[in-house]
């Protein structure tokens, strides 16, 4: 996992990269950006099947890094160990 910081106007928002192993199409990728994206406090999530890369944003006052991991792991999906 990466990190990034991005100083907004008036908040801080956080950026971090997950390697999910077994994304494999279209349909996975929906089901992670989905399943990240209803989590408190994710502004953003992109997901890329073919290099099993998954930025997230979100207001780290607001969100954990621990929750993505389990929430990859209930959609049905690995993250990959960095």
């Amino acid at each position: 996992m990466g990190n990034r910081l991005k100083k907004g106007d008036d908040e801080m928002t956080k950026t971090t990269v997950l390697e999910v192993s077994d994304m494999t199409c279209g349909h996975c990728e929906m089901s992670v950006k989905e399943t990240l994206g209803g989590l408190p406090g994710v502004e953003s999530v992109e997901a890329d099947h073919v290099t099993g890369r998954v930025e997230v944003s979100y207001e780290k006052e607001k969100t954990d890094q621990e929750h993505f991991g389990r929430a990859v792991e209930e959609a049905g999906y690995t993250l990959a160990a960095s």
